[in-house]
């Protein structure tokens, strides 16, 4: 029987959009991929965005570079969000049971395994952002293209948003590897770059469209051979920092100790707070390590987590703009990484989780992120209110988080703070240990920070705040102020 002629001439009323918007009739009048197709592509999107979450976020403490460690922060929790959308769209596809953490190709996990054992900053720039990103936005287009735009458009519009952030993503890689990488030297990658195709090739391209080899047992047929994963990832727990982090073991300034003296102007207050912002750098390098080093959780622990990691991230950024707004070069303040070096290397993770959710609950009370809100609408300065609210509303979603996934593995709140609590103490100072070890004198930054910020303001320093010199040498009773106790 042939196939019915579509009817001529035909029009909405008085020529209104047709279908919602979505397409014309004409368009949607074609077939396009069936619901199988479109789960099979699905799966492999969502297998792409999860790998790169995970890549993202394992590279992240042993990153030198600030704007890099910032930047795989964010990628990994937009990453996170796309991963999410897709399963609950696969879910809704008739789909049970869904085996979202199967892997669709052994050359696929391949591609993303070499990825992720990358030998270089650079090598993993150019993996991440000019072949797995990329190759995923053109694989999002020709879904689109594929598929009918009216009976999968949950699909489509869960894509469009996807592709615009992997746009803006492979954007920044772009302009990142432009500034880090001379063209002279991009020889150097050629052979790199044929790896990582030839094993998408072998998978069939990324969603699986494309003629592949046919798999064989326990392997690839032809092989391709891996270059850098040929042994599992280990993962890096020991922060690195660029050369503008000098001094990275220094404790020579208490910030709490300052921040809660009530006897120092507010607007001194607010600059100390714009260090605690920054040195908040240390808990995406922690974090890294926790999620890296759990695994078996559902899904949501890690998106909320990735979430929480990506906020503490963007905490550290709003401490560099603060201070550049004020005039002040933040590579004076000594940036420590102390916190998180101790957490990595001596702690289990439920036990840095446990320090993490022991530090949130500190930040609750009014003596916590509303007194720092406080102290920054007190100031005068308009940008430190818009800073501490922001901050102080994260902090609360973050408490929450803390109470989903930490909180129930103890019988009650009181023994998970307790426990926290107890891994805190254990690593809360080592500021003799590390003086005498020769690691750093614990040279006194603040007058530095505190005099450039008068200068630009064009006022004198306070001759009192400037002779701020107190130490994180002291008692219980003072180091637990780090803490918000």
């Amino acid at each position: 029987m042939p196939d019915p002629k579509p009817l001529a001439g035909y029009t909405s009323y008085k020529g209104l959009p047709q279908l919602a918007g979505l397409c014309s009739v004409e368009d949607a009048a074609k077939p396009g991929l069936s619901v199988e197709e479109c789960v099979r592509r699905l799966k492999r999107f969502h297998y792409a965005f999860r790998r790169l979450h995970h890549l993202l976020t394992a590279r992240i403490t042993a990153e030198p570079v600030y704007e890099l460690k910032t930047a795989f922060a964010h990628h990994a929790h937009l990453c996170a969000e796309h991963a999410t959308a897709l399963r609950t769209r696969i879910g809704e596809m008739r789909e049970p049971p869904l085996g979202l953490e199967d892997v669709p190709h052994p050359a696929l996990e391949a591609f993303f395994d070499e990825i992720l054992c990358a030998s270089t900053t650079e090598e993993l720039l150019f993996a991440v952002y000019a072949e797995a990103l990329e190759s995923l936005e053109w694989s999002i287009v020709f879904y689109a293209r594929d598929t009918n735009p009216l009976t999968d458009a949950p699909s489509r519009r869960v894509l469009g948003f996807a592709r615009t952030e992997v746009l803006e993503m492979t954007d920044w890689g772009e302009k990142a590897l432009a500034c880090l990488l001379a063209p002279t030297r991009e020889h150097e990658f050629v052979e790199w770059k044929m790896m990582l195709r030839g094993l998408l090739a072998a998978a069939g391209g990324l969603d699986g469209t494309a003629e592949s080899p046919p798999v064989a047992t326990g392997g690839l047929t032809p092989p391709v051979p891996r270059r850098y994963s040929q042994q599992p990832y280990q993962y890096d727990p020991v922060p690195k920092r660029d050369e503008r982090f000098t001094d990275p073991w220094n404790q020579g300034v208490n910030a709490e100790a300052f921040l809660y003296d009530d006897a120092k102007p507010a607007r001194a207050k607010a600059l100390m707070m714009l260090y605690k912002r920054l040195r908040e750098i240390d808990v995406p390098e922690m974090m890294a390590s926790i999620i890296t080093q759990t695994p078996g959780k559902p899904w949501g622990y890690y998106r909320d987590m990735s979430r929480q990691l990506w906020d503490e991230a963007r905490h550290a950024m709003m401490g560099e703009v603060g201070f550049v707004a004020l005039g002040v070069d933040w590579t004076q303040a000594r940036v420590t990484f102390n916190w998180s070096y101790r957490l990595n290397t001596e702690c289990s993770p439920m036990e840095r989780h446990g320090v993490l959710y022991f530090i949130e609950q500190g930040l609750m009370p009014r003596t916590g992120k509303r007194y720092e809100f406080e102290v920054a609408r007190a100031s005068g300065l308009p940008l430190m209110a818009t800073l501490q609210d922001f901050d102080w509303a994260d902090e609360v979603l973050h408490s929450q988080i803390g109470r989903q996934w930490y909180v129930p593995e103890f019988g009650s709140l009181r023994e998970s703070l307790e426990y926290g609590d107890k891994a805190w103490t254990a690593v809360l100072s080592n500021w003799a240990t590390v003086k005498e070890q020769g690691l750093t004198d614990h040279a006194n930054w603040w007058p530095t920070i505190y005099s450039q910020a008068c200068a630009a303001e064009g006022v004198a320093p306070d001759p009192e705040v400037l002779a701020f010199a107190t130490t994180y040498e002291g008692t219980r009773a003072d180091l637990q102020r780090v803490a918000g106790e």
